[in-house]
């Protein structure tokens, strides 16, 4: 038994050092939020108030910095915040200049989406920039990165802009699905909706928004009657293929770990009890892959992973109890 304990106490010991190692994060928060070209005043505000719920919940809801959230739309009044393409490619370099590894960045697209052959582009005011030139411009960001493009014939962003260290959102699941969404009416009030948050930890997940805004999006079809033109699909492997909210897919397990607003232990200014909490979160994670695995491995292999998870997971929760 003695044995037992002091082995006990050196993996506690191992771990805590081996959590303690990894950098916490998010430390610094960064949103670009996009309305594109409206081609019309009724488009013109339901865009105006999606941008403006989304980016209230990020600084009064989410805690972001004023400075850190950049907002471009048709009628801004400044040329630099208007959505042409230079306002984009300009914020997009001032956010990389600012964003460090341990860092996340958040950019979402309000608007009309396009789709020429194997083109995909989102409209700007002016000339607009395509899935591809997108990627381009976002593979100078370090860090996370949440992409979510809320406009009609969005897929072909996730296939481009699929990677690792990276959430990509897009409101249809075929660059055929054409016509207009709702899928950005819900989640710009996700973040602000105490039914999103599923697990009951008091915060909201990027899983967890998509989940919502996906519901709602179901929910408003019925209630309209009409037939679904929009399936919404996320991406958190880096597979290049997304998966709807309620289907069973890899897809979901990183972005249950991905907040947006600062973690509660670093705000208690507490640096290990921030990184145990990290981890503890990365093996949550970890497990909801694991399950989502489950009908394709051997009965005993899942078993024998799920019981290394298991245990790890309950260490964790153990020497997070012990610093609450």
């Amino acid at each position: 038994m003695g044995n037992a304990l002091k082995l006990r106490h050196v993996a506690w010991t191992v771990l805590l050092l081996t959590v303690m190692a990894t950098p916490a994060w998010p430390r610094e928060r960064f949103a670009i939020v996009i309305s594109g070209a409206s081609g019309g005043q009724k488009y013109a505000d339901n865009y105006s108030e999606w941008r403006a719920t989304l980016a209230q919940a990020l600084k009064d809801k989410l805690g972001f910095k004023a400075e850190n959230v950049i907002l471009l739309s048709e009628d801004a009044p400044s040329e630099n915040n208007r959505s042409t393409r230079e306002s984009v490619r300009r914020a997009l370099s001032s956010v990389a200049g600012r964003l460090k590894a341990d860092d996340l960045a958040m950019i979402v697209l309000i608007g009309h989406g396009t789709i020429d052959g194997p083109d995909a582009k989102f409209n700007l005011v002016g000339p607009d920039l395509d899935a591809h030139e997108w990627a381009q411009l976002l593979d100078k960001l370090p860090g996370r990165l949440i992409f979510v493009n809320t406009s009609g014939s969005s897929y072909p962003f996730l296939r481009e802009l699929s990677g690792p260290n990276r959430v990509v959102i897009t409101a249809t699941d075929s660059g055929a699905q054409r016509f207009d969404t709702v899928f950005p009416q819900f989640f710009a009030v996700a973040f602000d909706q105490p039914t999103a948050d599923t697990d009951k930890n008091g915060r909201i997940s990027i899983w967890e928004a998509f989940a919502y805004a996906s519901h709602g999006v179901a929910q408003w079809y019925d209630e309209h009657g009409q037939l679904a033109t929009e399936h919404a699909v996320i991406d958190d492997n880096g597979d290049r293929t997304g998966k709807e909210a309620q289907v069973p897919g890899l897809d979901g397990g990183f972005a249950s770990t991905v907040y947006l607003d600062p973690d509660p232990a670093d705000a208690a200014n507490d640096a290990v009890l921030a990184q145990l909490q990290q981890r503890k979160a990365e093996i949550e994670a970890q497990i909801e892959a694991l399950k989502r695995r489950k009908d394709s491995m051997p009965s005993a292999e899942y078993e024998a992973e799920f019981e290394k998870l298991a245990v790890e997971l309950a260490r964790v929760t153990n020497l997070i109890k012990s610093r609450s």
